[in-house]
């Protein structure tokens, strides 16, 4: 087998129709709403804080995960010819894997970046000065780059010879074990031992600031200062574990006898989720604020007017 078919998620012409104006929707929208956040990250000075380097670094690869699966989806709708060749498919799960593995990291660092100005306020200008956050993202893009390369350059070692029939709209890991002909034992092994210490760590360092942070909102005084407080970070709690709940059942749920519902869940983490980020992130929270970068090159604590444009919270 050189060339696999992958498989979308209706039969019925005029669902598909339906599905192609609705994801066309999605995937424009996505691409709109993350772009006007890179443009205004980069260009106004008022938002180059820590918040809003990683919310572009987010940003982006919202629109990058969701550009490695909407376009091919697409396609599929209004096209028969569903089939993809074997280094299509292979670069489309790597870039998969790269995009989500560090959005998982990325994730967690934003997470301590909250943590920080919220429960060490008089010292964020030196937790997460420039150089901090730059090395920090540095490594995020990094790592994930390599946790991909792990993956992918052990997928190659797979053939296949009984179906071709990927049950998904795009290439992904799980799929390929399920139709290959070889032993996928080191495969599965490479997936449980690096995946989960991956989602374990992730998880540690996005949830427990979260904990941290919920211990500082309960020493405020004020009622309306700990509702908004709460819903701030509760909504940040729940697109971030949708994000995790998805990839844990794409990841580590055997995929033989769920394959509808498995279509569902890549749909939320692979196209959804990108668009919900910068909802969440950037319109949806707005009350608490870092402080600016100041024209030197330090962080100082903002006038009233600071944070205007794009609204995100802290």
């Amino acid at each position: 087998v050189t060339d696999f078919r992958l498989t979308t998620l209706s039969d019925n012409s005029q669902t598909l129709c339906i599905l192609f104006l609705v994801f066309l929707l999605i995937y424009m929208n996505t691409l709109i709403i993350n772009s006007l956040i890179i443009i205004l990250v980069f260009t106004d000075l008022h938002l180059h804080t820590p918040m809003y380097f990683f919310l572009g670094n987010l940003a982006f690869l919202d629109m990058s995960l969701s550009s490695v699966t909407a376009p091919r989806m697409l396609s599929d709708f209004i096209t028969t010819n569903n089939s993809i060749s074997f280094p299509a498919c292979m670069m489309q799960i790597f870039f998969l894997i790269y995009f989500l593995a560090t959005e998982l990291l990325l994730l967690g660092a934003m997470s301590y970046d909250r943590f920080a100005a919220i429960s060490h306020p008089l010292h964020y200008i030196h937790i997460m000065s420039w150089k901090v956050c730059s090395q920090l993202a540095s490594l995020i893009w990094v790592s994930g780059f390599f946790y991909s390369l792990v993956h992918t350059l052990c997928s190659l070692r797979l053939t296949f010879c009984d179906s071709n029939v990927i049950q998904n709209f795009f290439c992904d890991l799980p799929h390929l074990f399920q139709i290959s002909c070889t032993d996928t034992f080191i495969n599965l092994l490479i997936t449980v031992t690096f995946g989960g210490s991956l989602l374990l760590v992730a998880f540690a360092i996005t949830f427990i600031p979260y904990a941290r942070i919920f211990i500082t909102i309960m020493r405020i005084r004020t009622k309306d200062g700990k509702l908004k407080a709460f819903s701030t970070c509760t909504s940040h709690l729940a697109v971030v574990s949708i994000f995790y709940a998805s990839l844990i059942f794409t990841y580590f749920v055997p995929t033989t006898s769920l394959v509808d519902l498995y279509k569902i869940v890549s749909v939320v983490y692979a196209v959804i989720n990108p668009l919900l980020n910068p909802l969440i992130y950037s319109v949806r929270n707005k009350d608490l604020k870092p402080p600016p970068l100041s024209g030197s090159g330090r962080w100082e604590i903002p006038s009233g007017k600071a944070l205007g444009k794009v609204k995100q919270c802290h």
